[in-house]
């Protein structure tokens, strides 16, 4: 197979060097910066740039504004958050092929999901970008498992490499399909069951045990006929529901749950809903369970979080899930937005020996063994 040149075998001296950064952030309602993770993790490569006397354009999207402009979507905010971790002037470029793009030494574009040629994967509107740059290098592991124009056509038309977070993504997650310790406890949360199904299905083959808690759960206890109330489900991927192997010794559902009435939380054991009952966690029994796998655990990966934690006190099992890793000796690795965040909120980063930028993006890696825009990037 084709090898992957590496960014400092990629010569940056002094040209203009096009990265495709991930530096979609969550934003509180007044359009201000939740969590700055993303960008703090990219700033390793943009550094070694900037060391390298590159101009450097950085490429990202931020939310899905589907093709539209929208100013609660601008990376204008980004862009003065950048400056004040790099203490340098970052400027902004709304017109991405306008004169501007010549006259900063860092410089980001708008939103790339403004033109809807970036999610059609345009290779007329790749080519353009590449012009912008004389190197092209890819920092936006959440994102490569997309084929848009920005992570799988730009390399068509420049030297290309990955930047220094998604070379370490790919050495961390390889970890856990080619060099996991055992026992390998894996932990699925979160809501997209059609996103996850794969990467269940491989750690059935891969994992010693596998542990599925939050509105993942719900679906699945729906699928066999379970009165779920009102509870998050997506009763459209119940014929997916069916590719997964229910019946292995591996495979762990809760077997109690949080609920909520509407007025208190609830804790009882799995069984038909109240229409004004909602199931927003994993129940303490559940909760012992998950947590004596975790302790007695050698490595343990984790996306998605196990109940709806921005709502108390439906964050206890996640909290406590995290708490049990600290204890354990587990090699510990997570991902996923959602979870991500919530570690970050709560101060618990240091727990984790790799916390992955990537959600979707790690679920596919860890399911198929690569992804588009690392497959772009060969040689």
């Amino acid at each position: 197979m084709s090898k992957i040149e590496t960014l400092k075998k990629l010569d940056v001296k002094n040209k203009r060097a096009l990265v495709r950064v991930n530096f979609d952030v969550p934003l509180d309602k007044r359009g201000e910066i939740v969590d700055n993770f993303r960008i703090k993790e990219s700033l390793p490569t943009i550094e070694y740039l900037i060391k390298q006397k590159a101009k450097i354009i950085l490429i990202s999207h931020l939310g899905r504004p589907d093709g539209e402009k929208s100013s609660k979507l601008s990376l204008k905010p980004i862009a003065d958050e950048l400056g004040k971790l790099l203490k340098k002037k970052v400027g902004f470029c709304k017109n991405i092929f306008g004169k501007d793009v010549g006259h900063n030494n860092i410089l980001l574009l708008e939103n790339i999901r403004f033109w809807a040629d970036e999610e059609k994967n345009s290779l007329e509107f790749a080519q353009k970008l590449a012009k912008l740059g004389d190197v092209f290098i890819n920092e936006a592991f959440a994102v490569s498992h997309r084929e848009h124009a920005s992570i799988v056509g730009i390399p068509k038309f420049l030297p290309s490499a990955p930047g220094f977070l998604f070379e370490k993504e790919i050495e961390e997650l390889g970890r856990i399909i080619k060099n996991h310790k055992k026992p390998l406890v894996a932990i699925v949360g979160g809501a997209k069951i059609e996103t996850k199904i794969k990467v269940i299905n491989k750690f059935l083959k891969i994992a010693d045990k596998v542990l599925i808690g939050g509105a993942l759960a719900n679906t699945i206890f729906a699928s066999k006929s379970i009165t779920m109330g009102g509870s998050l489900i997506d009763k459209n991927s119940f014929r997916e529901v069916k590719k997964i192997n229910l019946k292995s010794p591996k495979l762990f559902l809760p077997i109690d749950l949080g609920i909520w009435d509407g007025k208190n939380a609830l804790y009882r054991d799995i069984g038909p809903l109240q229409q004004f009952e909602k199931a927003l966690d994993i129940g303490p029994k559940t909760m012992h369970l998950f947590c004596d796998m975790v302790m007695n655990a050698k490595m343990v990966v984790w996306n998605g979080p196990l109940g709806l934690t921005d709502q108390k006190p439906f964050d206890e099992a996640s909290m406590v899930l995290i708490e049990t890793i600290d204890k354990s000796n587990a090699c510990a690795i997570v991902g996923g937005g959602d979870t991500i965040g919530f570690i970050n909120k709560i101060g618990k980063g240091k727990v984790f020996d790799w916390m992955s930028t990537g959600g979707g993006a790690m679920l596919d890696y860890l399911a198929n063994d690569t992804l588009p825009g690392i497959e772009a990037l060969r040689k």
